[in-house]
């Protein structure tokens, strides 16, 4: 029975084990995040055809027109030209030095040792002193830098026309190549008269413009520490 017991455990031991490393295993993996992706407004309101009875007249028809979007549904290209940099340093240094000796010799008038030359019992006279000194010193430095550029040409949806004509834009671009798969996401709100006559917009005219760029993949997996790495680095105390 013995016996028994103790094959049962080593078993259970064993396959414990075996769960604890495939899990350790696991969190050296990465999981990348997807993107969001746009949500296209296919209607608007503001878009439903009214015609008068017996008439096919649209104030939104235009005389001269040409190939710049204006309308819902129309398509526009944007090329995305992003160059950010930033630079931060900073610089402190703080530093104090003091002291101090003092001591007293009469109190109101009087001495000391009220004239005992010998008050301590020992020989020696009563002439208190008071001596001091303080140094700290601080020095820190810190530096941080960052550039990112992004240029890229994509085409986007007009979704939405405000009450105020402005165009809300979105669009998504997936590319697989080998098995990575790069996914380009774009949305913002974009002023019709920013809109080239070749039906072009720069991305710098676009407000509120989100933009992502991210790769799912072989490659996109290893850009990235595992789950299990994270949580250790944030509880590790040294």
């Amino acid at each position: 029975m013995i016996k028994l017991l103790s094959l049962i455990f080593r078993k259970i031991r064993w396959q414990v084990s075996l769960i604890i490393f495939c899990i350790m295993i696991t969190g050296c993996a990465t999981h990348t995040i997807p993107p969001e992706s746009p949500k296209y407004v296919e209607k608007s309101d503001i878009y439903t055809e009214k015609h008068s009875a017996n008439s096919l007249w649209s104030d939104k028809g235009f005389i001269f027109g040409d190939v710049k979007a204006r309308s819902l549904n129309d398509i526009v290209m944007i090329r995305i030209v992003e160059n950010i940099t930033g630079l931060g340093k900073a610089n402190t240094k703080t530093g104090r030095d003091s002291s101090m000796d003092a001591t007293v010799e009469k109190f109101f008038g009087a001495p000391l040792n009220f004239n005992n030359n010998n008050f301590w019992g020992k020989g020696n006279t009563f002439s208190p002193e008071v001596k001091g000194s303080m140094k700290n010193s601080f020095k820190g430095d810190g530096e941080t830098a960052r550039q990112s550029k992004l240029d890229a040409t994509i085409s986007a949806k007009v979704v939405e026309v405000l009450p105020n004509g402005n165009l809300v834009l979105e669009s998504r671009k997936e590319i697989v190549i080998n098995r990575e798969n790069q996914i380009l996401v774009l949305r913002g709100i974009a002023r019709p008269e920013d809109i080239l006559p070749d039906n072009t917009i720069l991305s710098t005219k676009i407000a509120d413009s989100k933009i992502y760029l991210v790769g799912e993949g072989v490659i996109g997996d290893k850009q990235g520490q595992g789950w299990l790495v994270r949580i250790i680095d944030k509880i590790w105390p040294f």
